[in-house]
């Protein structure tokens, strides 16, 4: 299933501790808000941190449009907390240790090593709308999210 999502599937859903401790479920959007979910590598890297600070900087606009960010890595509860502090990351941190939610979404590894750096755009419904992944072009996450999110 994991290697075989494309637009117009449906997510598969989560439940999983954020950066304060509390557990989130998809469910609790479905029928809501749409979502923006990306994947990353590692808190405070270079990449993960520049693709952070990205989220942040237009979460508003998201929000304006209808939508809620979520970034999910492997990183424990309390690396999140820490990265979401030195940062001023306003929106959901969720840690999936043991990576089955990763691997739902079949968020993969680069070059065997590194996680996969993918968005995901879901709307209210719960149906996949966007699909991006770029190891390196950390901005365009954001922009096609944007673009995609206004135009729902």
């Amino acid at each position: 299933m994991s290697d075989k999502l494309t637009v117009g599937s449906a997510a598969p859903g989560f439940s999983l501790p954020d950066h304060r401790g509390r557990r989130v479920n998809f469910s609790d959007f479905t029928g809501k808000v749409n979502l923006v979910v990306y994947f990353y590598p590692k808190d405070e890297s270079y990449g993960c941190t520049r693709e952070a600070c990205g989220f942040r900087d237009n979460y508003e606009v998201f929000k304006e449009a209808g939508a809620e960010v979520i970034g999910i890595s492997q990183d424990d509860v309390a690396s999140h907390q820490a990265f979401a502090a030195n940062h001023n990351l306003p929106f959901i941190l969720l840690s999936d240790k043991d990576w089955t939610v990763g691997e739902k979404y079949g968020v993969g590894k680069s070059l065997g090593l590194i996680t996969e750096r993918k968005t995901f755009v879901i709307d209210k419904q719960g149906t996949i709308r966007m699909i991006f992944s770029s190891q390196l072009n950390f901005g365009k996450h954001i922009g096609k999210a944007l673009e995609v999110i206004k135009g729902m």
